[in-house]
């Protein structure tokens, strides 16, 4: 029988509509119960889920001794706290992303983890992607040549009602930490290196970045360019181009059908690669099982939450004041 680790969810979000369904797929994930600030919602939740327990108060959950891993998926500013109680609980933890609002937070509470021999990991999910691997492996074939330059997006329309917690400055809200932070990462992924400086130029309102568009460079010069927020329609394509051939993925974040799709520049025609029938969140929770049961490790490693975090401090100081920032400098 396949050993289960047996997971809690902090709150009652509406990401939970996209998790619970991947819970009840992943085979190697008990989903034992669910908390709110109100018992009420927190019961109401588990009847509609079939959940065991409810729990009037993210305290009540993090001291059940049944549960050995935490669903994180608090607003931002929650992250560091919620996380560092479920540590001290010795609760292993999936944290939504970004895992802190800034890289000095971000690598005090993985260096604090690490203290409490917690497993730690941020919610990204199309890392574990089979396709990512995929495209990865092939990234390394030279098929295409070394990587020369990336460029992605990842926006939505999101109404501009300041009491929505993504525009709320007291709440770390924005779009670079909300979805921006997909293209960082890829961005770093494709690259395979960290860049060494970055400008962006953002349009603010109710002091958060509701729309920002970026360059990155890297210590040899070549050159990333995305942008993201709440001010497009629904766009989440990456494209990186080597010296052969370009790859393009035309639903990078969130596959809806995973295909990536890769030219060359002696071919008249494309090749396009399929990697169906897969649940990118189910594959993150069996990813972090495995990380947790069986020590397995796991990518993307919690350092690599900080190496992004450090990137987006550079950009949202570049966007704020106009100006060319050093990523280590920011």
């Amino acid at each position: 029988m396949t050993k289960k680790l047996r997971w809690g969810i902090l709150g009652v979000a509406k990401i939970n509509d996209r998790l619970l369904p991947a819970f009840a797929k992943a085979t190697n994930a008990e989903l034992v119960g669910i908390a709110s600030r109100s018992l009420d919602k927190a019961q109401s939740a588990a009847k509609a889920a079939g959940i065991p327990k409810a729990f009037g108060s993210y305290e009540a959950l993090l001291d059940d001794p049944g549960i050995d891993a935490v669903y994180n998926p608090l607003p931002n500013t929650l992250h560091d706290e919620w996380t560092r109680k479920a540590a001290d609980r010795g609760k292993h933890v999936l944290c939504e992303k970004p895992l802190t609002p800034t890289a000095q937070e971000c690598a005090s509470l993985v260096a604090y983890c690490h203290s409490k021999k917690i497993k730690l990991m941020d919610g990204f999910m199309w890392p574990h992607h089979p396709r990512t691997r995929q495209m990865k492996e092939f990234l390394k074939s030279d098929k295409i040549g070394r990587v020369e330059r990336v460029t992605a997006t990842f926006t939505f329309p999101l109404a501009m009602d300041p009491t929505n917690i993504r525009l709320q400055s007291a709440m770390s809200g924005g779009g670079l930490l909300d979805v921006g932070c997909y293209p960082v990462y890829g961005i770093r992924w494709a690259f395979g290196e960290e860049p060494v400086r970055v400008q962006a130029a953002a349009r603010f309102q109710f002091g958060v970045d509701v729309a920002l568009a970026a360059t990155l460079w890297f210590a040899d010069g070549r050159m990333a360019n995305f942008d993201t927020g709440f001010t497009h329609p629904f766009r989440q394509w990456f494209e990186i181009v080597g010296e052969k051939g370009t790859l393009t993925v035309p639903d990078m974040w969130l596959p809806r059908k995973a295909t990536y799709i890769v030219q060359y520049n002696e071919a008249a025609s494309s090749e396009e690669f399929v990697v169906n029938g897969y649940d990118q969140i189910q594959c993150m929770l069996e990813d972090f099982g495995s990380y947790v049961l069986n020590d397995q490790p796991v990518w993307p490693a919690p350092d690599e939450a900080t190496k992004s975090a450090r990137v987006m401090d550079a950009l949202l100081a570049s966007a704020c004041d106009g100006r060319i920032v050093d990523v280590a400098a920011a």
